[in-house]
C-alpha cells in the first residue's frame, strides 16, 4: 500500500499534464478571420468550453499577442490561489503568441494552478480556437475547443 506522499508524488505528474493541457485550451488570442487566419488588431474575448474563465487578447508587441484574464468563476479563482496566483484576474496568461501559419500560433501559457509558464499552439476556425497541450514530448496531449465572445 502506498503511503500518502507517494500517492501525492504519482499523482502531481497527472495533475501537471491536466493543468497544462487546460492551459493550452485557454489560449485563444491571435483572433483570424474565419478563412484567412491574418492576426486581427482589435481585441477580442474568448470563454473556455464552461465558461468559467474569459479572456481578452490584444496586441503586446510587434506581431504578438497577449492575453489577460477579465472574469473567471469563484472555483477558477480559488483554484489559482491555491497554485500560488492569488489575483487570477487580470493576469496575463498568453504571453507573445506569434503567427506560425495560417490561422495557427504559437507562444506561452502561465498556468496559475501551478505558477508555471510552459508553450502553446492554438489554430482559430472562424469563431472557435482549438487549444493544444502536450506533455512528455509530445506523447500525452489534449486539445479543447474555446468560444469568441466578442
Amino acid at each position: 500500500m502506498q503511503s500518502r506522499d507517494q500517492v501525492r508524488r504519482t499523482s502531481r505528474p497527472l495533475r501537471w499534464m491536466a493543468a497544462l493541457a487546460g492551459a493550452m485550451m485557454i489560449a485563444a488570442p491571435l483572433t483570424a478571420q474565419a478563412g484567412g487566419g491574418a492576426m486581427l488588431a482589435a481585441a477580442s474575448e474568448w470563454r473556455n468550453p464552461k465558461d468559467s474563465v474569459r479572456i481578452r487578447f490584444a496586441p503586446c508587441g510587434q506581431d504578438r499577442m497577449c492575453g489577460v484574464v477579465t472574469w473567471a468563476s469563484e472555483k477558477a479563482k480559488a483554484d489559482a490561489r491555491r497554485g500560488g496566483t492569488d489575483q487570477l484576474v487580470g493576469t496575463n496568461l498568453f504571453r507573445n503568441f506569434k503567427r506560425v501559419a495560417p490561422g495557427e500560433y504559437k507562444g506561452h501559457v502561465f498556468v496559475p494552478d501551478m505558477n508555471r509558464t510552459f508553450s502553446g499552439h492554438m489554430e482559430i476556425k472562424g469563431d472557435s480556437m482549438i487549444g493544444k497541450g502536450c506533455v512528455l514530448a509530445g506523447l500525452i496531449c489534449k486539445q479543447q475547443v474555446w468560444t469568441r465572445i466578442s
